[in-house]
């Protein structure tokens, strides 16, 4: 019997449906739709420290026990101009500032750049222990400048964005400018993974910087336009940006791709999809190619942005606390008509994610939640470790969180 064309679409119709289904409702989830506006935050005693303000990226340096963020300098700046956002009316004249965050006193300060008088949009930042000398490390960090080239009516963007080399010697207050990094393969960077002083890992967050077609690849989980590029330097001292820069896609084909962020050991990547809610676990090649590969991934509930991971001091083989932390918003669904405005509120939510008891899955659970009273916006989360008291049941850890346009870092104990 002949079947019609319509028939046959009808047909592949049905068979797709319930799988259709099940991808929409998921990003629907992950939108946070289905999640109430009104709540309040899970946690009373939470420490608001003072400035630290729209730090985007917060990481934990072990070695020193210091917290490293890139934070901004005044409110306003950043919903007038911070390109991941769209926001492209005005570049800031005030620079960013990079701070440490003491986490047993719960204070910041920042430190004072040299050799470094331009200006400076803060995003994503990295920290990795200088191999000469074991009380410095290296901090690379993302920079969302204007476009001197940029003409009206052109295809020119107005953002020209590229990343900051600096060095830092643990328990000064400087913080010395190495070089700027500029390559046409990193043209939306987002969050930075580095390897050394001469090698790094950088997400493309889009595809497309404007137009018509960037909101498609935000809203379409099937369009796969987002990467992560390796960098390779050969050099340190540059005048010019693009000097000794060689780079590669290094994983190609992703949805959304944002944050990166360090494993469970040093072969293990992570590398988020921002609006799918998931966090790929990836593995660098040995060779010079230096591509990812994923193993495998985990998924939550909400969007997430800078993934970190608790490598907990205190664990035994019955009692291993170590896990990954994920910070993410509520309702992203309501990011469209907060995020330009700065007396607006964004809810945030923070995953903690261990391997089940029986090794085979994982345990997903929500340890921090906020209505956006307590902080605005959360784009990364870490857990610094507390050393148990004797004969203590429960271990805790002090949370972090910080985000792309929150008014201040915080801290909150919480239990693992």
């Amino acid at each position: 019997m002949a079947i019609s064309k319509f028939s046959l679409f009808l047909i592949l119709v049905a068979a797709a449906g319930p799988l259709l289904y099940n991808g929409v409702r998921h990003h629907l989830t992950v939108l946070g739709v289905y999640r109430s506006p009104i709540f309040v935050s899970s946690n009373q005693d939470i420490h608001k420290i003072p400035d630290t303000l729209q730090c985007e990226d917060i990481h934990y340096y072990a070695p020193g026990n210091l917290l490293f963020a890139a934070c901004e300098d005044s409110v306003l700046p950043r919903f007038q101009w911070f390109p991941p956002l769209d926001h492209l009316d005005k570049p800031p004249e005030t620079p960013g500032s990079i701070h440490i965050i003491d986490p047993q006193t719960l204070k910041s300060s920042r430190l004072t750049f040299e050799n470094f008088p331009g200006s400076f949009v803060t995003h994503g930042i990295d920290v990795v222990q200088d191999p000469d000398r074991s009380d410095a490390v290296y901090i690379f960090a993302v920079n969302h400048l204007g476009n001197p080239e940029y003409q009206p009516d052109t295809d020119i963007h107005k953002a020209r964005s590229q990343i900051e080399v600096f060095h830092h010697v643990l328990k000064t207050s400087t913080v010395r400018h190495v070089r700027s990094v500029r390559h046409p393969l990193v043209k939306a960077p987002n969050d930075i993974y580095a390897t050394g002083p001469y090698s790094f890992y950088v997400t493309n967050d889009h595809y497309y910087l404007r137009g018509y077609m960037r909101l498609v690849e935000n809203f379409v989980p099937w369009i796969k336009w987002t990467n992560v590029v390796h960098v390779q330097l050969d050099r340190l001292t540059a005048s010019d940006e693009t000097a000794g820069v060689n780079a590669t896609i290094a994983l190609p084909n992703l949805w959304a791709a944002n944050g990166l962020g360090h494993g469970q050991s040093d072969e293990e990547i992570l590398v988020t999809s921002v609006l799918g809610g998931t966090m790929w676990r990836t593995q660098a090649s040995k060779d010079h190619s230096r591509t990812l590969s994923i193993r495998d991934d985990i998924s939550v509930d909400s969007i997430i942005d800078n993934p970190s991971y608790y490598d907990d001091p205190y664990r035994t083989v019955d009692d291993d606390a170590s896990g990954y932390v994920l910070a993410g918003l509520r309702r992203a669904i309501d990011l469209p008509k907060t995020h330009h405005d700065p007396a607006a509120t964004e809810g945030v939510i923070v995953w903690y994610i261990r391997r089940s008891k029986d090794g085979t899955g994982w345990e997903k659970r929500v340890i921090f939640e906020d209505d956006g009273s307590s902080i605005r916006s959360a784009s990364a989360a870490v857990l610094v470790p507390i050393n148990p008291a004797k004969g203590a049941t429960q271990k805790e850890a002090w949370l972090f969180v910080t985000g792309f346009v929150s008014n201040n870092v915080i801290a909150v104990k919480v239990q693992l």
